[in-house]
């Protein structure tokens, strides 16, 4: 772990003779994401059609199911890093996230038009997610060098985009070879979900096991963790506050992908079915650039790369303020793609090594939390604006808004602090 001489962390300094390559151990969880990402986009691709369409739930049955339960996983991210901080215990949370959600496949499948049995299977599937997020994204950044974390968070975001992407198509590959049969796609949601359990358990090794008396520095010793690590000891390290803040700034600004997509599909006067399609090409640009974002906020610095992710939204924003047209919808994806490669993986490349190894779940578990829970206001604030105000004071509220948080966090955000440089060995 690394962490500069005033306690604030950004690109580390490069290891003489470090490994280039991606540790096995982020291709696994990568791989384990992936195949986890097909079945639970099979699931998401189709439950609309067959709540909505097939069991006859009303649109507002089935929003109220979805966004309470969304709502609920980012809270239950801060005890699945509490867990997981308890021993060690990063696989082992993380596993049993995994296997809840694909329990919950099975459990579509026995729910039949049983409201409640329904309820419950969506309630386990984002309990799963929410249980297991923290636990792997801390397995990624105790798998590798501090100076590399970029890159491996962008390989594994990569092979998880990659999974979002297969997951609608095996959906309606399935639909198409049972004529419609939505327990079809159930059952091989679950099998699909129980090899990715399968990979976890045999390929994903376990955390080293580090002493709760490590610390990254001497400068942080007196802030080190007890023995039994909480929520509160992240938040008394200075630079993970000022991270956890910049990040909810941001987030609250963040008005929401589906909002960005009506806004396109008005603007052309689209029809509804092609609003399906947009998340696709943002998914494309995103799986693209995750590597090469990862790599160049290891170079360069992961600060810079969050602080242009977002400028890059911004930007999105801006194009939406103009006559919308062909080009545009094409460059808004673009930016999209761009601004979850600068930020997702790259934010918590920026905060891990803040974080003590034996804290570090529950310290990203918050920093997780804080900014979905940000960015949920942010969408529910920009949705206010527009039904009161309209569409294009909405939009330059919320350009103006982020406009805003971009100066601050800039401000907010730790900077790197110069370090000697290391001598590199003359080679023999």
């Amino acid at each position: 772990m690394y962490l500069a001489a005033n306690g604030r962390p950004d690109a580390p300094p490069r290891t003489p003779g470090a490994r280039r390559r991606v540790p096995a151990a982020v291709l696994a969880l990568g791989a384990v994401s992936l195949v986890t990402d097909i079945s639970s986009e099979m699931v998401t691709a189709v439950l609309p059609l067959y709540l909505v369409l097939g069991l006859g739930l009303s649109p507002l049955q089935f929003g109220f199911l979805d966004g309470m339960f969304n709502g609920a996983t980012a809270l239950v991210r801060l005890l699945g890093g509490r867990l997981a901080d308890r021993g060690g215990r990063h696989k082992r949370v993380a596993g049993a996230g995994y296997l809840l959600s694909a329990l919950s496949r099975l459990g579509l499948l026995l729910a039949g038009g049983a409201t409640a049995g329904i309820a419950a299977a969506l309630a386990a599937d984002r309990l799963g997610k929410g249980i297991r997020t923290a636990p792997r994204d801390a397995l990624i950044s105790l798998s590798g060098p501090p100076e590399t974390l970029g890159r491996s968070f962008g390989v594994h975001r990569a092979m998880d985009t990659t999974g979002a992407l297969l997951g609608p198509l095996a959906a309606f590959a399935v639909l198409w070879a049972t004529a419609d049969a939505y327990d079809a796609v159930f059952a091989v949601s679950f099998c699909v979900g129980l090899l990715g359990v399968l990979l976890l358990a045999v390929y994903v090794q376990a955390a080293p096991a580090i002493p709760p008396t490590a610390a990254p520095t001497p400068a942080a010793a007196s802030t080190a963790a007890p023995a039994r690590p909480s929520r509160a000891t992240a938040l008394r390290d200075p630079a993970f506050r000022r991270i956890l803040y910049a990040a909810a700034l941001l987030g609250a600004t963040t008005i929401g992908d589906a909002f960005l997509y009506l806004l396109l599909l008005r603007g052309l006067d689209l029809p509804p079915a092609l609003f399906t399609l947009l998340p696709l090409g943002a998914a494309a640009g995103y799986l693209l650039l995750a590597v090469p974002a990862g790599r160049l906020a290891d170079r360069y610095g992961r600060r810079p790369a969050f602080l242009l992710g977002h400028g890059a939204l911004l930007c999105a924003y801006a194009v939406l303020l103009a006559p919308v047209s062909w080009p545009s919808v094409i460059a808004v994806l673009a930016l999209l793609g761009v601004f979850y490669a600068g930020t997702d993986g790259v934010l918590m490349a920026l905060a891990a090594p803040v974080l003590p190894a034996h804290g570090r779940a529950g310290g990203l578990a918050l920093l997780q939390t804080g900014q979905a829970l940000a960015r949920l206001l942010g969408a529910a604030g920009f949705g206010a604006a527009w039904t009161f105000w309209g569409q294009r004071p909405a939009l330059w509220a919320a350009a103006l808004a982020l406009a805003a948080a971009l100066a601050a966090a800039r401000r907010v955000l730790p900077r790197p602090a110069a370090s000697p440089r290391t001598p590199t060995p003359e080679p023999s």
